[in-house]
C-alpha cells in the first residue's frame, strides 16, 4: 500500500488525519448503523466509478478502512493514477457490515475530492506535454486536508511546491514591502538562515522587470516568481534571467492560458486552481 507515496505522507500525518476525521464523524457512535445492523453481520461493498477521471485516494481508502477495522478485506482493481471510466469497479471491501457502513462517507469524501484534483491536475499537465514546464501546486489548500490535496496533485502528475511555511523561504510582495524592498528582505533572510543553521531555498516574488533585476542582483535567490505578468514581460524576464535561477509563473493561470505561458520558457507554472477549483468526482460505495 505504501508504494509511490510522496515523502510528506508520513505515518504520523496520515494516522493523525484519519483519527481526527473519524472522531469528527462518529462522535459518540454511528447510531444509524448500531441501531439497524447486527453486530455479527458480514457483507461486501464495491467502489463504483460514476464519472471518467484519474482515480485518487485508493491507498488512503485502504488505510482508513484498516485503521478502523484491521479485519476488513480489500481487493483492489484500480490504483491511484489510473484512468478510469464510468462503470469501473475500483475495489471491493468485505467484512463487518457495521465497519463498512461507518467508514463509507469518510472514504468517499476523500476519494471524490482527491480524484477531482488529480483529474484537473492531469488535464493541466497534459496541456504542457510538448514543453519542459512543470505544473506546481500552492498552499491554497483546505486546512487539515492539505496532505490529501497535495497527494492528489502528485497522483495527477503535478509537482508539489513547498508543503508549508517551514520547508522553503517564499518572499511574497507583502514580505518585500514590509521589509523595505527585495534587497532588504533577501539580505535579512540570508542572515537569518545562517544564524539558524538552516539550508532552505529562497524564492522571491516579482511584479515587474525592475524587481526581477533587483532579485537577480542579490545573487542569493534560487527561484524568481513572475506574478501576474503579461506574456511580453514574462518573455523579457526569461531572457533577462538567462538560466541563472529557476523561474515560476503565477497568477490567474487557466487551462486557456497555461500553454502560452509555458512557451515563454518558464520552468514552472503554479496554480492554486488545480486544487480549489477542481470539481468532486462522483463515486459510490454499493453493497453487493
Amino acid at each position: 500500500m505504501k508504494k509511490n507515496r510522496p515523502v510528506y505522507v508520513t505515518d504520523e500525518r496520515l494516522y493523525h488525519f484519519i483519527d481526527e476525521a473519524i472522531k469528527e464523524d462518529i462522535g459518540d457512535g454511528d447510531h444509524s448503523t448500531l441501531a439497524s445492523i447486527p453486530a455479527d453481520l458480514q457483507h461486501k461493498a464495491r467502489l463504483l466509478v460514476k464519472h471518467d477521471c484519474i482515480l485518487a485516494g485508493v491507498d488512503l481508502a485502504q488505510e482508513i478502512f484498516h485503521y478502523y477495522d484491521k479485519n476488513l478485506n480489500i481487493e483492489v482493481f484500480k490504483n491511484d493514477g489510473d484512468k478510469v471510466e464510468e462503470g469501473d469497479i475500483a475495489f471491493t471491501v468485505s467484512g463487518s457490515a457495521r465497519s463498512i457502513l461507518t467508514m463509507e462517507r469518510l472514504v468517499l469524501n476523500c476519494m471524490q475530492r482527491m480524484s477531482g484534483i488529480a483529474t484537473y491536475t492531469h488535464e493541466m499537465v497534459d496541456l504542457l506535454k510538448d514543453t519542459n514546464t512543470r505544473i506546481l501546486d500552492t498552499r491554497k489548500t483546505s486546512p487539515i486536508f492539505r496532505m490529501c490535496e497535495k497527494w492528489a496533485v502528485y497522483i495527477g502528475g503535478g509537482k508539489n511546491h513547498r508543503y508549508g511555511l517551514f520547508d522553503m523561504i517564499m518572499l511574497k510582495d507583502n514580505h518585500n514591502d514590509y521589509a523595505g524592498g527585495i534587497t532588504n528582505a533577501v539580505e535579512s533572510t540570508v542572515k537569518y538562515l545562517k544564524e539558524k543553521k538552516k539550508s532552505l531555498q529562497i524564492e522571491v516574488e516579482t511584479r515587474n522587470l525592475d524587481e526581477v533585476k533587483e532579485a537577480l542582483a542579490t545573487n542569493a535567490v534560487d527561484v524568481i516568481m513572475l506574478d501576474n505578468m503579461s506574456l511580453y514581460e514574462m518573455t523579457a524576464a526569461v531572457q533577462l534571467i538567462n538560466g541563472a535561477v529557476k523561474i515560476e509563473a503565477s497568477g490567474g493561470i487557466t487551462k486557456e492560458t497555461v500553454h502560452d505561458i509555458a512557451k515563454t520558457g518558464v520552468d514552472y507554472i503554479s496554480s492554486g486552481a488545480i486544487i480549489y477549483s477542481a470539481p468532486n468526482i462522483d463515486l459510490s460505495l454499493k453493497a453487493f
